[in-house]
């Protein structure tokens, strides 16, 4: 007979990789911060359980995934567009108005904000709005990449966390 605690601990595993599932779906899309999402379940996991040696480790090699994840997520949209031909100063305008957007318009409103702020900014610059949808096209493609670099990321957080539970 299994006992409550067994029970319950299961039942906590699969809500935390229930969050990590919804995690690693989010990570698709540029609304839902999935790689965040993903770490602090691995954190509450930690938390509960009360981090050991090994839980340490793991938390820490998740902790740089989604760091790393998170910051090549940038890099990717940015170098996307400024090889488009983007200023960084448009590529700055992009990034607040993804900010905006998250802010004010949720679930969409930070890519709608973004795309509209970078082919402003852009025609506003070069006064040619060929070029700038050229920029604003380098950004979506940009987005393209960075969803999949975000999945990756996930995926290797997923693996971790699965390690973590299943083996230590």
């Amino acid at each position: 007979m299994i006992g409550l605690q067994t029970v319950s601990e299961v039942f906590f595993q699969l809500v935390i990789g229930g969050v990590m599932l919804v995690g690693l779906v989010a990570t698709l899309t540029p609304i839902i911060p999935g790689l965040l999402m993903m770490w602090a379940a691995a954190l509450v996991y930690g938390l509960v359980i009360r981090f050991d040696t090994a839980g340490w480790i793991i938390f820490g090699i998740i902790s740089v995934l989604a760091l790393v994840g998170g910051l090549l997520d940038n890099v990717f949209m940015a170098g996307s567009s400024r090889k488009a031909g983007a200023s960084w100063l448009s590529i700055g305008a992009a990034l607040l108005g993804a900010l905006i957007g998250s802010l004010l318009l949720p679930p969409f409103g930070g890519l709608l904000l973004a795309v509209i702020f970078i082919f402003l900014a852009e025609y506003l610059r070069l006064k040619n709005w060929r070029q700038a949808l050229e920029s604003t096209k380098g950004l979506a493609i940009g987005c393209g990449w960075a969803a999949i670099t975000r999945f990756v990321f996930g995926f290797l957080i997923l693996a971790g966390w699965l390690m973590w539970v299943l083996v230590f």
